[in-house]
């Protein structure tokens, strides 16, 4: 089992949502998230003063899979999270952590049963 972390743009979570459904992934839980990397920010306008804004605003993907799923899970988040052919920067990144355990807490199942 695997836990899948992919940060996306927001613009790009129906599109992403959709590409998993596509390929049977249908459990995820999405979380609202800010950061930068190699965007480093933007500049706004408010009330006619300047700000710099350092944490743009992001969406986190949470899916636990089981090992079968874990390439087309990741190859469904690139396609659809990418923006254009070539991809730019701040679309995002997608981890990969061992899921040593998983329990459904309504039938008390484990594993990968449980996901």
């Amino acid at each position: 089992m695997k836990l899948i972390l992919a940060i996306i743009q927001p613009s790009k979570l129906e599109a992403v949502k959709q590409a998993l459904s596509d390929v049977a992934v249908f459990r995820m839980t999405i979380v609202d998230v800010q950061g930068f990397g190699r965007q480093k920010g933007h500049s706004e306008t408010y009330r006619g003063h300047e700000l710099n804004v350092q944490l743009l605003r992001k969406v986190q993907l949470q899916i636990a899979v089981n090992e079968d799923f874990v390439e087309p899970t990741v190859n469904a988040i690139m396609s659809a999270g990418r923006t254009g052919p070539e991809g730019r920067i701040g679309d995002g990144k997608i981890f990969i952590l061992p899921l040593e355990d998983c329990i459904r807490i309504r039938t008390g199942e484990r594993g990968p049963e449980a996901i």
